[in-house]
């Protein structure tokens, strides 16, 4: 049986590359370097951000490299658990007031943990005279 000219090809032209897109895409390239700065680089992270996501490890690493980026689905997830992802998203809005409101609750939160701190250190009694 010999195949017919509309067969498909299984193999492609020879000196033919496929452009990866993705990796040009500023949305992308952010996403990836926010992943990195906020989760790490480590598998251990990969790990952590496909539990959060529910993604397989092999798309996080893909988002960790900027081959792919996350759904929109797993973006918003992302969003949620980190305030970087949230403000380099922001950022790409061009909503930069939105970037410095998400700053100052962060800064808000490390204040009250700061406080709490402070507030749980033992006292030293007073100088008996």
């Amino acid at each position: 049986m010999s195949l017919s000219e509309k067969d498909r090809k299984l193999q492609s032209e020879t000196g033919k590359e496929f452009q990866n897109r993705a990796s040009t895409e500023p949305l992308v390239t952010a996403i990836a370097a926010a992943l990195k700065e906020e989760f790490g680089n480590k598998p251990a992270a990969l790990k952590t951000v496909a539990r959060l996501t529910r993604s397989n490890e092999r798309a996080v690493r893909n988002w960790f490299e900027a081959k792919n980026g996350p759904s929109a689905e797993n973006l918003v997830v992302l969003m949620r658990h980190s305030d970087l992802i949230l403000r380099t998203v922001l950022a790409l809005a061009d909503r930069r007031d939105l970037v410095m409101a998400v700053g100052l609750a962060t800064l808000r939160r490390h204040l009250i943990d700061t406080v709490a701190a402070i507030d749980g250190l033992p006292q030293d009694p007073p100088d008996a005279v």
